[in-house]
């Protein structure tokens, strides 16, 4: 008889023969880890490693011809500017004061109006007024009636004495006494001038021709000569001028040209500097430098008929000083600064790059005149300059569009074939 003892199998292994105590996990759970791991593979490089190609991303070490935008060098005419921020200046502004106390009887205006001058403001009470100057004029009156009575004497006296009826004495006395009323008279009559300029200071009219603005009293206040803020304030608008300061550096050219009675155009631009507000002229150089900045102040001036320019606005003024004919230009963007000077990418026949020095002279709209190094026709890299050194390949933006030619990209690129994603995606020839 075996003495070997029995094995009890588990309820599990007596269904399922196939599992034994002790195996590993079912072979499903294997086969489930690894399509998770080939599908996260899948995603991993669609997200990281084909990007990095596409944007023109070669695997470390290699070297592909940096994507680039450049431009001919050209042959224009361009304005010599001298950029500077000015203040918007009114040639005449007047805060309307009252001569005369009174109580405000009337307004005239509204807030904002356009008046002329001698438009008609305000009126302060005139009655007191009205009344010195009836006073005035009775005194004048009597006083000259008095004139007229001492002459009379003064004749009736010069008769008594050819006749010896009177004493010298007498009629010299009668003389200085029409001579006391004629300057009583003249008294008299400055007064009542005096009256009548009060009279007509109670009713206040513009100045000048312009703008007015908000009331600085309301109606039934009661004004005074010494009040310090007025009535309301007039500004002039047509035209304005601008003032603004150059470098003293920049003096010399200006005034060869003022001088001259060589016409100056100055434009006057938004905050930005990109909106064109208003086109005048320069009309005046101040007669001192500041000694605090370096500068001087000039003056232009601008028909204003739109009314774009408003008191105390600040705007960018361009001075056009003179127009250089037939300047070779290039982008403002093409121009590199660095410890050997200013320089600039040039494009060669091979497609590579080189560094090459130049001198600029004055910069308009974005361009740039260039003195020496650069003749109309040779291509300057203007975009993707970061990405390039001396001798470096380079691919121009323009012709790979043209290469592509319309062609669709390979079937994982849903982009055309020679143009470049926002992301600087290069194409897929490449």
């Amino acid at each position: 008889m075996s003495t070997t003892p029995s094995i009890r199998q588990a309820p599990a292994a007596r269904e399922n023969p196939h599992v034994q105590l002790g195996d590993p996990a079912p072979r499903s759970h294997w086969v489930r880890w690894t399509v998770i791991a080939i599908i996260g593979g899948g995603v991993g490089y669609a997200v990281f490693v084909r990007p990095f190609f596409q944007k023109g991303g070669a695997p470390r070490g290699g070297a592909r011809p940096a994507l680039v935008s450049a431009e001919p060098a050209k042959q224009a005419d361009l304005d010599m500017r001298i950029v500077a921020l000015g203040t918007v200046t009114p040639v005449s502004t007047v805060t309307v004061h009252s001569r005369v106390d009174g109580e405000l009887k009337q307004i005239f205006f509204k807030e904002g109006q356009s008046v002329e001058a001698g438009a008609p403001l305000v009126e302060i009470d005139p009655r007191p007024f009205e009344a010195q100057k009836q006073q005035m004029e009775a005194q004048l009156a009597r006083d000259t009636a008095l004139l007229e009575n001492a002459r009379l004497d003064l004749e009736r006296f010069r008769t008594l004495l050819g006749q010896d009826s009177v004493a010298k004495q007498q009629l010299d006395t009668q003389a200085a006494l029409v001579q006391q009323n004629e300057a009583t008279v003249k008294l008299d009559r400055a007064q009542v001038d005096n009256a009548s300029l009060q009279l007509a200071y109670a009713h206040i009219t513009a100045p000048i021709s312009g703008r007015v603005g908000l009331r600085l009293v309301d109606l039934g206040n009661i004004v005074h000569a010494s009040d310090s803020t007025g009535i309301v304030v007039v500004t002039q608008l047509h035209p304005i001028t601008v003032l603004f300061s150059i470098p003293q550096d920049a003096l010399p050219r200006v005034i060869e040209q003022f001088r001259a009675d060589v016409p100056m155009v100055v434009e006057a631009y938004d905050r930005d500097g990109r909106t064109l507000l208003a086109t005048g002229k320069l009309v005046t150089v101040d007669n001192q430098i500041d000694s605090a900045t370096g500068t001087v102040k000039l003056r232009a001036e601008f028909a204003n008929d739109d009314e774009k320019l408003f008191p105390n606005q600040f705007v960018n003024v361009s001075l056009i000083v003179e127009k250089l004919r037939g300047a070779t230009v290039i982008p403002s963007a093409a121009v590199q600064r660095g410890n050997a000077g200013t320089f600039v990418y040039v494009v060669g026949n091979q497609r590579t790059v080189s560094v090459r020095a130049i001198e600029t002279g004055s910069t308009d709209r974005g361009l740039v005149a260039i003195t020496h190094g650069l003749v109309p026709g040779e291509t300057v890299v203007v975009d993707g300059i970061d990405k390039l050194r001396d001798g470096a390949a380079v691919d121009l933006v323009a012709e790979l569009g043209k290469t592509a030619g319309g062609a669709r990209a390979a079937p994982d690129s849903a982009k055309p074939e020679g143009r470049h994603s926002p992301e600087g995606a290069q194409p897929a020839h490449n």
